[in-house]
């Protein structure tokens, strides 16, 4: 779940999100704390917080007190970008491919 999912999960502003979320400024991934909102593992800094759903209604029930929850996660329809971008992904393997034939 993204940050913005998350806000709306919880009804909570995105400032109030970022308080509870258990970050570092020392590491990428802090160890698990239970008072806080734990994210996925990230390989680098520049990744987006993601969080499982099941740790943002454990945060919900253990620490907010939150006793109704619905999770809800909403699939978002492709659009022209993602296409575009994935068709140029494709062409760009296919001239990696060419090329890496032509050196051998």
């Amino acid at each position: 779940m993204t940050i913005e999912q998350v806000q709306q999960t919880l009804r909570r502003s995105r400032a109030s999100i970022y308080r509870y979320v258990n970050t570092s400024h020392e590491t990428i991934n802090p160890p698990f704390d239970p008072q806080r909102l734990n994210p996925e593992h990230r390989q680098s800094r520049r990744q987006p917080l993601l969080f499982h759903p099941n740790e943002v209604a454990r945060f919900a029930r253990d620490v907010m007190g939150m006793t109704t929850l619905q999770v809800e996660l909403k699939t978002i329809p492709p659009n022209p970008t993602d296409d575009l971008l994935q068709e140029i992904l494709g062409e760009l393997k296919h001239i990696r491919e060419i090329l890496e034939r032509l050196e051998k």
